[in-house]
This record gives C-alpha cells, sequence and structure tokens, in this order.
C-alpha cells in the first residue's frame, strides 16, 4: 500500500501525531506508569509516543521498532532502543516489558490475532497492554457522494492488501481470550475535513491516485479548480463523461449540466468544508492476569 518511501509520508506520520497524539497520551497518562518501566513501542513511525515514553520512565527503557526506522531518531533520549524489524519475526523473551503500545498497526497483518496472543507474552506480571486501531464506518454511510467514493476506493484497497478496517470490533474479546483483564476501551472519532484539523488530508494527497486507477478517473485536483472534464473535480478526458459533455452550465458555475454516473469519477468533488466522520479509531488496554467477565463490548486489559 503505501510505501516509507512515498514523496508525502513524513507529511502523513506528522499529520497522525498532530490529531491523535493528544488522545494516545491522554490514554497512558491514565495508567499507573512508573519511571523504571521497560516499553516497548510497536510500530512506532515517526516516534513521538516512543519519545514520549522515554521522557515518562528515565529510569526504564523504551524500544522503539519499526520496519522502517529513517524517520526516528536515534539520539533524542539515553534510554530510547531503535530497532528496525519486522515484528512477526521478533520474539522478545516473555515478561520483558512493564507497558506495550502499538498504533495502526495489527490491522495490517496476515495473522493479527496469533500475533496479540505472541505480544502478551512479553508482558512482565501487571503490565499493561495499548492497542490502537482504525475502526471504519460503511462507505455508504456517507451522506457526501464524493466521501463515500474514497473510502469505498480506501477500503477496498486495504482489503485487497489482507488488511481489516473492522478487526478491532473483537479486540476486546480476543484480549479476555489470552488471559488479560480489566479489559477497557475508548473511542476517538477521525473526522474528514476541517481544513486544518483534517487528518485524512495527506493520506488522501498521497494515495488518491492510486485509489482511483482501478475506478477508470485519475485523482482529484485541487478543490475549485477546473480539470479535464470542464468541471472541478471530474478528471475524466474531455468528453469522455457523460456528465462534463458541455462543461459549465447555463449559470456559468463550473458544473456539469447532469451528475455523472460514471464509476469512480470525480464529478461529485465539491468546493467547500466537506466535513465527515469516516471512521472511529478505537484503543483499546489491557493488563495481564486471570481472565475476567467484561461486558460487551469494553476493552482494558492487564497481565
Amino acid at each position: 500500500m503505501l510505501s516509507n518511501d512515498a514523496h508525502r509520508e513524513s507529511d502523513r506520520l506528522a499529520s497522525i501525531q498532530r490529531n491523535v497524539d493528544a488522545f494516545t497520551t491522554g490514554i497512558l497518562d491514565g495508567l499507573p506508569i512508573k519511571s523504571s518501566w521497560n516499553c516497548l513501542e510497536l510500530g512506532a513511525g515517526a516516534g513521538s509516543i516512543a519519545y514520549w515514553l522515554a521522557e515518562r520512565c528515565p529510569d526504564g527503557r523504551v524500544v522503539a521498532v519499526d520496519l522502517d526506522t529513517r524517520h526516528l531518531e536515534a539520539g533524542r533520549a539515553a534510554n530510547l532502543e531503535i530497532e528496525e524489524a519486522d515484528i512477526t519475526c521478533e520474539d522478545y523473551t516473555p515478561g520483558s516489558f512493564d507497558l506495550i503500545h502499538a498504533r495502526y498497526l495489527f490491522y495490517h497483518l496476515p495473522e493479527r490475532d496469533e500475533m496479540v496472543a505472541r505480544v502478551t507474552r512479553w508482558l512482565s506480571p501487571g503490565g499493561r497492554l495499548v492497542i490502537e486501531e482504525p475502526f471504519h464506518l460503511p462507505a455508504s454511510s456517507s451522506p457526501f457522494p464524493v466521501i463515500q467514493r474514497i473510502l469505498d476506493a480506501y477500503q477496498r484497497m486495504y482489503h485487497d492488501h489482507g488488511a481489516d478496517l473492522t478487526w478491532v470490533r473483537g479486540l476486546p474479546a480476543l484480549l479476555a481470550r489470552n488471559s488479560l483483564t480489566e479489559v477497557a476501551f475508548a473511542g476517538n472519532p477521525g473526522c474528514m475535513g476541517g481544513l486544518g484539523k483534517d487528518r485524512w488530508l495527506p493520506l488522501i494527497t498521497q494515495a488518491a491516485p492510486a485509489l482511483l486507477d482501478d475506478e477508470g478517473c485519475r485523482a482529484p485536483p485541487a478543490a475549485g479548480i477546473p480539470s479535464a472534464g470542464g468541471r472541478p473535480g471530474c478528471r475524466s478526458s474531455p468528453g469522455s463523461c457523460a456528465g462534463c459533455r458541455g462543461a459549465a452550465n447555463a449559470r456559468g458555475r463550473g458544473r456539469c449540466r447532469k451528475p455523472c454516473r460514471r464509476p469512480g469519477c470525480w464529478a461529485s468533488f465539491g468546493v467547500g468544508r466537506v466535513r465527515d466522520v469516516g471512521r472511529r479509531f478505537s484503543p483499546a488496554w489491557a493488563r495481564t492476569g486471570a481472565v475476567r467477565p467484561m461486558p460487551e463490548p469494553t476493552t482494558q486489559a492487564r497481565r
């Protein structure tokens, strides 16, 4: 899917940190973290949470693991260790870590349930596991046609690559099955739109061409800029899109005379602040220990 070699990957990672870090650190702040804790940050990305943990646990150590560590600063803290590794091939010593955190990681993995089971074994007695994953609402639930098309293409692409954007729904039960207790959960709605607050913009800017290639249309230009089809958003070649023939309508607003029905065409791409809740970010945290029945869908746990 998206590679760390992509031109705007650093922007994408920065956007995640800017929009989600406050929520993540709020969850972590609610845990009884001690300065001597040993922490493992899985899929460390650009490192903001690993750095935060290194400050909170100066007498312990923080291991930040990622497939590509070019966005991490090795000298940021004396107690910070950076490892470039595939976590599906790693096997840390059981009981090594007091806290393990992962954000937007497990839903990508083909054997995600088995990986959660393995990660729980790396926790020390009384250790905490915090997992944050996306939960996508159905694309058809959006009232905006352009959002429906973006999400439909996005969700289809991720599904084709083996990701599961609804997997987190079963995470509370999965944690309990792996002998974790005090299972709880929280949600953080992610909004599409809102200009500077748009968590999605860097991702869509980077991914839109690939998302729409198999739909027969290219990605949209910047909002409000007329394109080949004759109106803002449509990228069909001149005359090929039924809704684009004749370009601007009689009122001169740069819109086609009729809506485009072509699958994947961005004819509905609007100008302005389209705002929509496209997905909910659901972190689950847990503590290892004896299984204790929890009411669905609460998700927090401990060993």
